[in-house]
């Protein structure tokens, strides 16, 4: 008769996990961090809204040398330009500056395009008396860091600024000459942008935004001049 044995070390049941502290746990932990990026974002929100309305109007003067007060003025569904308040946002808007003698000198637009790496916005200055943009203002990029940064400090590239033509036609319906992207050294045109060597995807885009731009505004404000009389001083 065979005796049985029985086993030294008999098998053991693992413990059961307890699941529902651990769900709790996960979901408190991303409750408290949804809640603090939102009170991140109320906090600083109005900051930074208020730092890119301080930087824009900055570069209202910088790209209307003559001006020493601005406006700004909305575009209406009938093609005319209301003024509006200087803090107002949208793709609507164009920014009137005026002398000392509250004449109108020019007009800030802002262009915006698809860079190499992300979009770029810029602010372009319009010669009202030589009907040319006068010079740009980066408000927005995020291009690669020594290379497509350089359309904001390539002395060369910005020269393509000084007074790059942007006249209508003689019926004033269109941009006589669109303006066109050349590569680097190969500009003999007013209307043309000189490229930069190294960084011709953001050079190009912004040629592009700025023609894209000047095609859609330049018409419609050379129609309504007389909306742009400086609002303080409408007598």
């Amino acid at each position: 008769m065979s005796e049985r044995r029985t086993p030294a070390n008999p098998p053991q049941t693992a413990p059961r996990v307890k699941v529902w502290p651990m769900y709790r746990a996960v979901v408190g932990i991303g409750l408290v961090c949804g809640l603090a990026i939102v009170s991140v974002f109320e906090l600083t929100g109005p900051v930074i809204q208020q730092n890119k309305i301080e930087l824009r109007q900055k570069a209202i003067f910088e790209v209307l040398p003559e001006a020493i007060a601005s406006a700004a003025f909305r575009l209406t569904d009938d093609n005319r330009f209301e003024p509006t308040s200087p803090d107002s946002e949208g793709s609507d808007l164009v920014f009137a500056g005026y002398d000392d003698q509250h004449s109108l000198v020019g007009l800030a637009i802002e262009a915006r395009g698809m860079g190499y790496q992300d979009v770029v916005r810029l602010l372009y200055g319009y010669s009202i008396e030589s009907e040319s943009i006068l010079g740009i203002s980066v408000l927005e990029s995020r291009e690669t860091p020594g290379l497509g940064d350089r359309i904001e400090t390539d002395e060369d590239f910005q020269s393509n600024f000084g007074d790059l033509d942007v006249s209508l036609s003689p019926d004033g319906a269109a941009v006589a000459h669109p303006i066109e992207f050349v590569k680097q050294g190969k500009k003999t045109e007013s209307w043309q942008i000189d490229g930069i060597t190294g960084a011709t995807i953001t050079s190009r885009a912004t040629a592009d935004m700025l023609r894209e731009s000047t095609v859609w505004w330049i018409p419609k404000i050379r129609r309504q001049m007389t909306d742009f009389r400086d609002p303080n001083n409408r007598d």
